[in-house]
C-alpha cells in the first residue's frame, strides 16, 4: 500500500503531553508547510498556553502522509 499525502484539512498533529494524548488539526495550530520542528513546538506551546521550554526536548516527526507526531524524547537505560 502506498503512502498517500492527506489533504491539508485532514492532516493532524498527534501529541503526547503531560501524560495525555491529543490529536489536533494542523489548521487549529495554524501550521502551514513547510514548517520546521521549532514552529511545531511554538504552536503547541501557544495552544497549551505553556512556556516554549516545556516542548524543548520533544521529538517532532513528520510522516509521509503529512501527519506529525510530537512526543517526549525517549530515554533508555
Amino acid at each position: 500500500m502506498e503512502n498517500t499525502i492527506l489533504p491539508y484539512e485532514e492532516r493532524a498533529v498527534h501529541v503526547r503531553f503531560e501524560g495525555q494524548s491529543w490529536t489536533l488539526a494542523l489548521a487549529v495550530l495554524n501550521l502551514r508547510e513547510p514548517f520546521d520542528p521549532e514552529a511545531v513546538r511554538t504552536a503547541l506551546a501557544n495552544h497549551f498556553d505553556v512556556p516554549l521550554q516545556k516542548f524543548a526536548v520533544y521529538v517532532v516527526e513528520q510522516h509521509p502522509n503529512g501527519n506529525v507526531t510530537v512526543r517526549p524524547e525517549a530515554i533508555f537505560g
